[in-house]
């Protein structure tokens, strides 16, 4: 059976919710809402990891028919140790069950057979065996290709096996990132050349949407550069970070999109899964109501996303 390409798959969702938010699960224990978290004298890293998946699965029901994906940040489910990467598991499953595509966020890179193993752990395997756990599957995952091609392509191959995704971070959205990505190598900046990898490597990959498997992570801190890279990949769909807490507003993230307001999606991870923190949330929702203020800001930002693109 062939699986569809993550692609066309990432692109329908997109038109049928008319969204381009994916909204991150990032979830910090000391800013959970009070009813969630264990007693100081309790906060042993199970109770932790249970708090997490209760306020995770919230989350996912306040902003399922509202964003594209979820992504979650591993890197906030490792510090709890084991139970931490249970908690990891089980949000990957309850974001299945919600019908929600889900992106670890894992920024894997590695070579030859350990690359493969990386793969089949958090996309399924290459060949025709049967993954030894799907605990940690997801829909996509990111990527460092910095290695070249040989910590890319078995991620690719896994991706195109089991019908799942691939985002190769390519400009990030940290501000020293200029120190290495923008240095130049024959007069273009160290960014422009992965880009031009990135497409090159997953133009073999392509749906029918006209965008490939392989995707990339590209920064709406810096839109200019955003904007070079989409005319640079026309074929490699982006995602987007920065938005809201990291400075990058609305207006910066237009210039990754086609003219269909296709062909990205971005991420907000704090300004939303956090919203009864902030102005105008707080007021009318607060801490009593963080439900209603999560699905409330996905909802706005969603709306807002889609009418700046279309």
């Amino acid at each position: 059976m062939v699986k569809a390409n993550f692609a066309d798959v990432l692109m329908d969702c997109a038109r049928r919710k008319q969204s381009q938010l994916v909204v991150g699960l990032d979830p910090r224990l000391d800013r959970l809402p009070v009813e969630l978290r264990p007693p100081d004298g309790a906060r042993t890293s199970a109770a932790a990891a249970r708090a997490i998946v209760t306020f995770n699965c919230a989350a996912m029901d306040a902003v399922a028919d509202h964003a594209v994906a979820v992504k979650c940040q591993v890197a906030f489910y490792e510090e709890l140790g084991c139970e931490g990467m249970r908690a990891y598991a089980a949000t990957l499953q309850a974001a299945r069950d919600r019908q929600l595509i889900v992106i670890g966020d894992v920024k894997r890179g590695d070579i030859a057979s350990t690359a493969a193993a990386y793969a089949s752990g958090h996309l399924g395997p290459a060949g025709r065996d049967a993954a030894p756990s799907s605990d940690f599957i997801a829909d996509a995952i990111t990527v460092n290709p910095y290695l070249g091609s040989d910590g890319v392509m078995p991620f690719v191959e896994a991706a195109a096996a089991n019908g799942r995704g691939v985002f190769a971070l390519v400009k990030t959205s940290n501000p020293s990132s200029v120190e290495i990505q923008n240095l130049e190598s024959g007069g273009l900046p160290v960014y422009v050349h992965v880009g031009e990898l990135v497409e090159g490597w997953g133009r073999p990959y392509c749906g029918q949407c006209g965008y490939s498997l392989l995707g990339a992570v590209v920064a709406a801190t810096f839109p200019g550069d955003l904007a070079r890279l989409r005319k640079l990949m026309p074929g490699t769909p982006f995602l987007v970070p920065g938005l809201g807490a990291q400075g990058a507003r609305v207006g910066d993230v237009v210039g990754a999109f086609d003219g269909h307001g296709l062909g990205a999606i971005v991420n907000s991870s704090r300004d939303i899964i956090f919203a009864w923190e902030r102005p105008p949330y707080d007021e009318e929702y607060g801490e009593a109501r963080w439900q209603e203020a999560i699905e409330a800001a996905a909802s706005d930002l969603r709306a807002r996303l889609w009418a700046a693109t279309h």
